[in-house]
């Protein structure tokens, strides 16, 4: 077992060790909140919103969701950490400040690896290859052609440095030996609208902010990044399908966090109650629906491998990137 995972698994342990019965047994005591660290309105919050309404069904009391966004998620991690290892505070949070953060940023005020205990590994958010519809090419194998025949005069447009579609875009690069050139956008439907005006050729864009692009025809999808296809796209095949490059994938996630230390009959009930709730029909149609691919959680030493092998993956391409500690 690597010293990462050593590290890791302390911190769900400390739960068995420092689990307090009485505490346990009472679970829930009061209401309990769901941090989201991204605004109201995102696929985060929406599906956060349609769990916590069952979760509070379950657990017999209120299920409120609290929306911190802000600073790469961190002031939602931080309002975590804040709060009493208890069960009572939960946080969502997708690979940036678990797996991204800790290789872009000099300091953090948390380490991924030791000051959480993951519930819940629920849905894989991937990302869609689109590009602009006046390109002639078709397919994302002819894509890669293309851009080979032309190194360093395409661009794709991204959420910013560090974000995760500028990740993937580097990914493509680094796998397919490219060299498309990242353009960094404050603002994410604008980073979408200049692919379709031609501005950048290209972007590997979230589901939620491309639909309507693509359904009027505006921007073109080639290829998902997920290795999974979408099923609001199922014609449109994954990057490893259409390559042929069969472990490719460049996708968020989002995982239901606790504090480290919360009692471990609190974590196994939470676990328990995630894993009914998020594999009923109806939230898996929910989750399809905003452009996200649910998936059956792992246990959570399973969720705690995930993540290291993410962070593994993503903090060796900031690194190879030169982008180790530049926040």
């Amino acid at each position: 077992m690597s010293r990462s995972i050593v590290k890791f698994a302390i911190g769900a342990r400390c739960a068995a060790v420092h689990a307090a019965p009485a505490a346990a047994q009472g679970y829930p005591s009061k209401p309990v909140t769901v941090i989201v660290p991204l605004a109201a309105g995102t696929g985060m919050d929406v599906l956060a919103r349609v769990y916590s309404e069952r979760l509070a069904k379950s657990l017999g009391r209120p299920v409120i969701v609290e929306n911190k966004p802000g600073a790469s998620q961190i002031i939602g991690v931080n309002a975590l950490l804040a709060a009493p290892a208890d069960g009572h505070t939960l946080l969502v949070a997708t690979s940036g400040p678990m797996a991204i953060n800790p290789a872009v940023f000099k300091k953090l005020t948390y380490d991924y690896r030791t000051d959480f205990v993951p519930l819940s590994l629920y849905v894989k958010s991937p990302f869609i290859l689109v590009v602009n519809p006046q390109l002639p090419l078709k397919t994302a194998a002819e894509f890669i052609q293309y851009a080979k025949e032309r190194p360093g005069k395409l661009s794709y447009s991204s959420a910013g440095i560090s974000s995760a579609p500028h990740l993937a875009g580097e990914l493509l690069n680094l796998r397919f030996d490219l060299s498309i050139v990242n353009v960094p956008y404050k603002d994410t439907p604008q980073s979408i609208a200049d692919v379709a005006s031609g501005t950048v050729q290209m972007a590997f864009a979230e589901a939620g902010a491309s639909r309507a692009l693509i359904k009027d025809g505006r921007i073109r999808p080639l290829a998902v990044s997920s290795l999974t296809r979408l099923s609001q796209l199922p014609e449109v095949p994954t990057v490893a399908e259409a390559t042929g490059a069969r472990d490719f994938e460049a996708v968020s996630w989002h995982v239901l966090f606790a504090r480290a230390g919360t009692p471990q009959p609190v974590v196994s009930r939470l676990h328990e109650e995630m894993k009914r709730i998020l594999g009923d029909a109806q939230v898996q149609d929910r989750i399809n629906n905003i452009g996200l691919i649910p998936f059956e959680t792992p246990p959570v030493e399973g969720i705690q491998r995930y993540i290291l092998a993410e962070a593994d993956k993503w903090g060796g391409l900031v690194r190879k990137l030169g982008l180790a500690g530049t926040q």
